[in-house]
């Protein structure tokens, strides 16, 4: 996992380019679950600043941590000149500071499941919210999607990454909220989801694919096969379903 972590500096234009944003209904589904104003914000693995801008821009002070510096190059960019940017992985966050909110953007399954909610809970203020959201984008027509899968299979089982706590996908309640929900730092546990239906020129996806660490840490060569062998099954534009699963929790007050 920690090889797969750190694959996507190498492609972080691309992952700029072609990996989609986040909606508006994002924003305010976690602001309305806050159910007060948010003013401060620590994000937990930014990446190229997609979800920074969209919280940055309803006028909260975020501060944007990545451990990849061609990530966080890229990021700089793109994000308001009020963000605060930091080089660092979340296990090394400073403590001193609290935020009203923190929040990770496809980024959690990366996080040392060691002491993770107690250091999560450090982060936040009494009665902060934690959010976590993101979702695979998976091809919408199912012949397509496997013929995809049989292009691939010579190289890759899946490109996706299995539940980190071994969560069913049946189950109705989904990581990390399985985790939040035994954890004694967070309360008021809840799961949402928004539908996110996407269109993508077969360029277009395959440069997504191009960012996807099961891709990215094959060889060169396997690398150049199995996308040549997945353009060759695609039609000139392909329907996603990229729908958000969002994950929220609040700080128990300290005791």
């Amino acid at each position: 996992m920690a090889i797969r972590a750190l694959s996507f500096g190498a492609m972080a234009q691309a992952y700029e380019r072609f990996r989609p944003g986040y909606p508006a209904e994002l924003l305010d589904l976690v602001l309305a679950y806050a159910g007060r104003p948010v003013r401060t914000a620590l994000e937990i693995g930014a990446g190229t600043g997609k979800a920074t801008r969209l919280f940055a821009g309803r006028g909260v002070a975020v501060t944007a941590t990545e451990p990849d510096e061609a990530m966080l190059a890229e990021l700089r960019k793109h994000v308001p000149a009020g963000v605060r940017t930091e080089r660092a992985a979340f296990e090394v966050l400073p403590l001193g500071e609290r935020y009203g909110l923190v929040y990770a953007a496809a980024s959690l399954h990366w996080t040392n499941p060691v002491g993770r909610w107690p250091r999560m809970a450090a982060l936040l203020a009494p009665g902060g919210v934690f959010a976590s959201f993101g979702s695979p984008v998976r091809l919408a027509d199912p012949e397509l999607a496997q013929a995809v899968q049989q292009a691939r299979l010579p190289f890759l089982d899946t490109d996706e990454i299995a539940s980190p706590d071994g969560t069913p996908p049946e189950q109705a309640m989904q990581w990390p909220g399985t985790e939040l929900q035994q954890s004694e730092w967070f309360t008021d546990v809840r799961q949402a989801e928004i539908e996110r239906p996407l269109t993508m020129t077969a360029h277009a996806y395959m440069g997504h694919l191009s960012t996807v660490s099961a891709y990215l840490i094959l060889s060169a060569a396997d690398r150049e096969q199995v996308f040549h062998r997945i353009r060759e099954v695609l039609p000139a534009t392909v329907g996603l379903n990229a729908d958000l699963t969002v994950h929220l929790a609040r700080r128990r007050p300290e005791k």
